[in-house]
């Protein structure tokens, strides 16, 4: 006979059920005391079975995923229908219009019975050796016995050839309980067979009967159903899970004079994506743009407007806008998109060299900056309309964010509940980043990530109603002896200056081994730009991890990496640029543009 039992271990899942049916769970309905349809026909009525029916299926439908699916179909059918069940399931199981995979391939996904000592039977007896012995995974031919019961879609007993060697192809035992105690019941869905549940009876209880199959029928078709809901959720949840995933970025940039560390919490698992987002920005002039947000609702449509205010924020920061600019053409965009797409955001640029935080919002929560010495200030800045309502302007303030301080910025998911309002909420910030601050070194600011760790303990599981998008910035600056700023007229002789002053600086901070390439580099670009420039040109050399090189002038377009030919006498300035420089750029600026290059530091 066809058999292809590939795997004998445990089953797979939950431990076997041990209890009764008042201890297990058992289905119970409000009408009355669920009967038990192990005893003799005699006393079981169809108005019985009927509400061992109702109540069984109602157990059956309360689960939303897969695993509670067929934990309800086990509980509500042991011990009151059968003394032990096994289920299988297609692996993988479809979805949709999905054609299943070959060869099929079934999988024990749960057993369940009737503990031994309850039973009064001996471990020999019974169902016992079905369940012990029962294979996991089951590789089916497509013309077997199996696979003829799985086509017949009805519940059978297994009195007969067919069922008999279909329920020793499934499980693989080799002794069978007697066949009038043996309901195979195959799981068919909205499509195709998913699955077959196997109830089995003891020997001592009565057996199966024409009845006991209509209700496995209405068992089995309630539990396909079922996953077959499951199997659609899982996929909507996994859809929507990597739709969050996309709209977020992956990671954050490391950036001169500032670390970064994040974190996004969604409300629950029913919810899971949302339109809170974060993001880091690098700006020309070593500075970066930190951004926090929260589209109003929870769902695909939320989630799929913030990734267009993002990709939005993303565009108006290369075009370096200052932040009430941005939020003001995030607003128009925002009213684009069409009626009642209301947002929170708040936008802040750092500047390393200044050492200022200059921030703008729109009705988002205020961020919290928390200083080295233990001390909290919630950044006062004007709290503006939200993204959305049109027509109104957004004030910016700037701060000051020294060496050492942390700036953390959030949605309102952190600090927000029904238990607790706005004010409560950011107390309870503070007085935490106090206290972890307390417990650091003094001094030395607090580790990020364990901070961020701390941060979304503020608020349990329980008490979050919204999503939590949190983006904590450690300032580290830039010290005033590692920042060279050199102004020079549009003049040919300017590059002579320019070099001169790499050498100086270069000398001065012991970076003798780059002096040859960093002078070249920027001879090449100050050439450009005096070439060109009406306006004074700038030269900016800043020391931290790398050495960074930025050069300003008045000329908005941007130079063009291009192959200069055998005759040309210019064109190889910037592929002398890529080719010895570890990362190099060029962005518009407000008055014009910023070339810059970054050489390794060794």
């Amino acid at each position: 006979m066809p058999h292809a039992r590939t795997e004998t271990a445990a089953p797979p899942g939950p431990p076997e059920g041990t209890g009764t049916a008042e201890g297990r769970g058992a289905p119970h309905d409000p009408a009355g005391a669920v009967p038990d349809l192990r005893v003799p026909a005699a006393g079981i009525g169809h108005a019985e079975r009927l509400r061992f029916v109702g109540s069984a299926t109602r157990r059956i439908a309360r689960g939303i995923d897969l695993d509670e699916t067929i934990l309800g179909l086990c509980r509500a059918t042991v011990p009151t229908f059968a003394d032990a069940i096994l289920v299988y399931l297609r692996e993988p199981l479809p979805v949709g219009e999905e054609q299943p995979v070959t060869p099929y391939v079934l999988r024990l996904r749960r057993t369940d019975r009737v503990p031994e000592a309850l039973a009064g039977r001996s471990s020999g007896a019974g169902p016992v050796p079905l369940l012990a012995d029962a294979a996991t995974r089951v590789e089916h031919a497509p013309a077997g016995p199996l696979a003829e019961t799985l086509r017949n879609v009805r519940p059978v007993l297994a009195d007969s050839d067919t069922a008999r060697d279909a329920l020793h192809e499934l499980t693989g035992a080799e002794k069978l309980p007697d066949g009038d105690r043996v309901v195979l019941a195959p799981l068919r869905g909205h499509r195709r067979v998913n699955g077959i549940a196997v109830f089995v009876r003891r020997p001592d209880t009565v057996a199966y009967t024409s009845d006991d199959l209509q209700v496995a029928a209405q068992l089995a078709t309630h539990t396909a159903l079922g996953v077959d809901k499951a199997v659609l959720y899982n996929r909507e949840a996994s859809i929507a899970d990597e739709l969050q995933r996309t709209m977020l970025p992956d990671r954050l940039p490391h950036h001169t004079g500032v670390r970064l560390a994040h974190r996004y919490t969604a409300a629950a698992e029913s919810a899971r994506v949302g339109g809170d987002w974060y993001d880091a920005i690098p700006l020309p002039g070593s500075r970066m743009a930190l951004v926090v947000g929260d589209v109003m609702g929870h769902s695909t449509t939320s989630a799929a407007i913030m990734g267009q205010l993002r990709t939005t924020v993303q565009t108006l920061a290369g075009l370096d806008l200052p932040p009430e600019e941005v939020l003001r053409h995030l607003d128009e965009q925002a009213q684009r998109l069409g009626e009642d797409r209301m947002a929170t955001c708040l936008y802040a640029v750092y500047d390393p060299v200044a050492h200022t935080l200059t921030a703008a919002s729109a009705g988002h929560p205020p961020p919290v900056l928390l200083h080295v010495d233990g001390t909290t200030e919630l950044v006062d800045l004007p709290p503006n309309a939200p993204i959305g309502v049109g027509g109104v302007d957004f004030e910016t303030c700037t701060v000051s964010a020294p060496a050492g301080s942390t700036l953390v910025l959030y949605t309102d998911g952190l600090v927000e509940s029904r238990s607790r309002d706005v004010s409560t909420g950011v107390d309870q910030l503070r007085a935490l980043l106090t206290e972890t601050a307390r417990l650091t070194r003094p001094g030395a600011a607090a580790p990020l990530e364990a901070l961020c760790d701390e941060i979304l303990d503020i608020a349990g599981p329980g008490d979050r109603d919204d999503d939590v998008a949190l983006l904590a910035a450690q300032f580290e600056g830039v010290a005033p002896e590692d920042v060279v700023l050199l102004r020079m007229p549009p003049r040919a002789d300017s590059v002579r200056l320019a070099r001169r002053q790499v050498r100086d600086s270069l000398t001065r901070w012991g970076l003798e081994d780059l002096l040859d390439s960093v002078e070249l580099l920027v001879s090449e670009v100050v050439t450009n730009a005096v070439r060109y420039a009406e306006r004074p040109v700038t030269l900016r050399l800043l020391r931290t991890d790398a050495l960074r090189c930025e050069v300003g002038d008045d000329v908005p377009q941007l130079p063009r990496l291009r192959q200069a030919g055998p005759a040309d006498e210019g064109g190889r300035g910037l592929v002398l640029v890529q080719r010895l420089a570890r990362r190099w750029g060029a962005t518009r600026l407000g008055t014009g543009k910023l070339v810059w290059f970054e050489m390794t530091v060794r």
